[in-house]
């Protein structure tokens, strides 16, 4: 496999420390073509480089040290946006409830079906590609906000907090003719469509119009 295909394939990841549970897994996956990453320890699965691929996590939730759940708590922490997929042999109620408010896609109780992990799989690896087609949204909208002059970002702000042209040109001191102008350097330099779209990309980016000294 080359480098760019490792790079897109979707990838699951496999935290469990018994031996037997990994490599019946990872055939599992293997099976239907999946790329597969097998660890003993959260220590193991953490020295790794983050991948840049759709992915997903199976996670055991007893693990010697620090646990299945307690490490779901860790990588919200550290911003790490990975789904996770919980396997035990030990589920309860309660477990599962914190699981799966903690953002968990699915609680498998061992032995679970073959099948019930392929469509968690699944559901992980969509859920993963959104987060990351969201995040580059973002990313693009940011860079191309930040291509716009202060004075363009400031009749932006303005203009999607609903300021009528002649409002924006009273509060800035500069003539209508003169919003309009920057106005549509916006509209452009920002790819919106509609001024719709406009308040939008406002809204991701959290531009808000400044208070009034």
């Amino acid at each position: 496999m080359n480098k760019k295909t490792s790079e897109t394939q979707p990838v699951v990841f496999v935290i469990d420390d018994d031996p037997s549970v990994r490599e019946a897994l990872s055939s599992l996956f293997r099976s239907i073509g999946l790329r597969v990453e097998l660890f003993a320890s959260t220590a193991e699965f953490l020295s790794t480089e983050p991948s840049t691929a759709p992915s997903c996590l199976v996670l055991d939730v007893r693990l010697p040290g620090l646990s299945g759940l307690d490490f779901q708590t860790e990588l919200a922490k550290a911003n790490m946006h990975i789904p996770i997929i919980f396997i035990t042999g030990h589920g309860d109620i309660p477990m599962t409830v914190k699981a799966m408010k903690a953002g968990a896609v699915e609680f498998l109780t061992k032995p679970f079906r073959d099948q019930d992990m392929l469509d968690a799989v699944q559901l992980a690896f969509a859920k993963d590609r959104q987060r990351r087609e969201s995040e580059k949204t973002t990313t693009d909208l940011r860079a191309n906000f930040e291509t716009l002059t202060s004075r363009e970002q400031e009749v932006m702000a303005l203009v999607t907090a609903g300021l009528m042209n002649k409002q924006i040109a009273a509060e800035i001191g500069v003539s209508e003719i003169t919003v309009k102008f920057h106005r549509g350097n916006v509209m452009r330099k920002m790819g919106a469509r509609s001024f719709a779209d406009l308040v939008k990309m406002a809204g991701v980016l959290g531009v808000r119009r400044a208070k009034a000294q």
